[in-house]
């Protein structure tokens, strides 16, 4: 389909729009250099990304005789571009703080946007709390595109079976658990957990204990009501599935970052229900299946694409029943979307 054509004045118009963004933005970057030649700015210290606002972020102090103190910062012209969990150096100002710098990340988790670019969601994360519930359904193929997104990370996957409460029918049950035990085989960490019933929440406190945390899933498994359970008072806002499709409704807009009580800090991302991994190559999609590693390199051919190739190695693996046939089925979709 042709893309309509702008009249003369809504170009104007967008032009328009757009350059008042910029002179806004510029105005409050003045705003906070006037602050910083005139010594209203405090000393350099270290803090961290707590949520990202536009073009402002907000700020806590880690350090000084005021850490946790939270403010709203620009963020300089020359900073690269911030995401939740980021640890920065800033300066606390009268009204706005200011960002000078962000210190290396070692890690970086990213989610596709509208047009299919990798946006970058949280930084720093040591575990990644894949959260999967009855409902909305869960496809293995989903879960497959998280876990290699991790594994491309470095970050470590749990995967979570919440609402538990809903399992009353014996064969979704059974369904479910042998969906899970895939994973387990594979040494991937699985627990159940259910609001509801208050399960499995003495064994997710243990696993946020002193790390950064992201909750990552489909809209409406609840991830918004874990967090409201294991942190009282967060209160995050719950969407019900609705009632035509089952699936979730997004609740979260922006990753922000919450501290547990007991040590440790959970980064809630919005809810997707499609994860991406375009910006992946298939040697590292392959790389993102643990259970792969000891048969890539071993196919007779050195450039074997694993897709009905004479010799391959993985394809024979799926044979003896070393590698599970939907985790290859879903390999290969992955790499041919």
């Amino acid at each position: 389909m042709a893309k309509r054509k702008l009249s003369r004045q809504q170009r104007w118009r967008i032009e328009k729009v757009q350059q008042e963004k910029v002179d806004r933005a510029a105005k409050r970057a003045r705003k906070a250099d006037d602050a910083l030649v005139h010594d209203a700015l405090g000393e350099p210290r270290n803090g961290r990304v707590m949520a990202h606002f536009g073009q402002q972020v907000e700020i806590e102090a880690v350090d000084g005789e005021d850490c946790g103190l939270v403010q709203r910062c620009h963020v300089r012209a020359n900073v690269t571009s911030l995401v939740t969990g980021d640890a920065v150096i800033w300066r606390q100002g009268p009204e706005l703080g200011v960002v000078e710098s962000c210190l290396p990340r070692h890690s970086l988790l990213a989610r596709p946007n509208m047009q299919g670019q990798m946006k970058p969601v949280a930084a720093n994360v040591d575990h990644l709390l894949l959260v999967i519930a009855p409902e909305p359904e869960p496809f293995a193929n989903l879960i497959d595109r998280y876990l290699v997104a991790a594994e491309a990370t470095g970050i470590e996957p749990v995967l979570v079976l919440n609402k538990v409460d809903l399992l009353q029918m014996p064969e979704k049950r059974e369904r479910l658990e042998a969906l899970l035990s895939i994973y387990q085989r594979i040494g991937y960490q699985t627990l159940q957990a259910s609001t509801q019933l208050e399960q499995g929440l003495d064994h997710l406190k243990s696993l946020l204990k002193d790390r950064i945390s992201v909750f990552v899933g489909q809209s409406g498994v609840g991830k918004s009501s874990l967090i409201n359970a294991l942190l009282p008072g967060v209160d995050l806002r719950v969407g019900a599935l609705s009632e035509d499709t089952r699936k979730g409704r997004h609740t979260t807009t922006t990753a922000r970052l919450f501290h547990f009580p007991d040590g440790g800090d959970l980064i809630d991302s919005p809810g997707i229900r499609e994860f991406s991994l375009e910006n992946l190559s298939p040697e590292i999609v392959a790389q993102g299946f643990r259970e792969f590693h000891d048969y890539l390199g071993s196919c007779r051919f050195r450039d074997c694409r694993h897709q009905g190739d004479l010799g391959c190695a993985l394809a024979e693996a799926v044979t003896r029943g070393d590698i599970h046939p939907e985790r290859f089925a879903s390999f290969l979709r992955i790499i041919n979307a």
